[in-house]
């Protein structure tokens, strides 16, 4: 994205913020594709023949951000991030609703490795992830969020670094080591569902 569209974006979201509903009609367009992006990445994440199309989850998003009144937007980073939450959050409690066995029956198994990072294969189960990095978050918030801004939001390191108010090294640390706690806990949950 532009910096002046960048600066554009940051700008109609500030004035959304402020109550103003003409900034949304103007912000949505300038959103939409990179809304898109997000929303096909996870997607692309998912099983073979996943029910959900990359629209429909930027509609539910889309639908979910116009209620959130009570958000201050800071910047475009502050809102892909929180766009890529909602997608994550949507598409988890649609996993959830889907399971017809009792927990861990038929959930194949799931490694969080740098493999599950850059591999465009679908992966096995959200929910494991998901349940894992809930408990990260009860021990360490920050890397829990760096995961789900990187891992789920596609957001660079220097963008993580911008939303999350910490320095590029920081986020490159939380990183590593929690693909590391988050690959030990996930292993763990496999063991215990075989």
């Amino acid at each position: 994205m532009a910096a002046s569209t960048s600066h554009a974006v940051t700008e109609l979201l500030l004035a959304w913020s402020e109550g103003e509903q003409t900034a949304l009609d103007k912000l949505v367009p300038l959103v939409y594709a990179e809304l898109r992006r997000i929303a096909h990445r996870y997607l692309n994440r998912e099983r073979r023949g996943h029910t959900l199309q990359t629209a429909e989850l930027v509609n539910e998003a889309y639908l979910r951000l116009i209620d959130a009144t009570q958000v201050r937007w800071q910047d475009r980073a502050h809102f892909f991030a929180i766009s890529a939450q909602l997608m994550r959050r949507i598409l988890v409690d649609f996993a959830r609703s889907r399971r017809y066995l009792k927990r861990g029956g038929g959930a194949q198994r799931t490694s969080f490795d740098e493999a599950l990072v850059v591999s465009p294969a679908p992966r096995g189960d959200l929910v494991a992830l998901d349940d894992a990095l809930v408990a990260l978050a009860a021990k360490d918030e920050r890397k829990s969020r760096v995961v789900e801004l990187r891992f789920f939001g596609g957001l660079s390191v220097e963008e993580t670094a911008e939303v999350l108010k910490v320095s590029p090294d920081t986020v490159h640390r939380d990183w590593k080591l929690a693909k590391a706690w988050l690959a030990r806990e996930m292993a763990k949950a496999t063991a215990s569902v075989t």
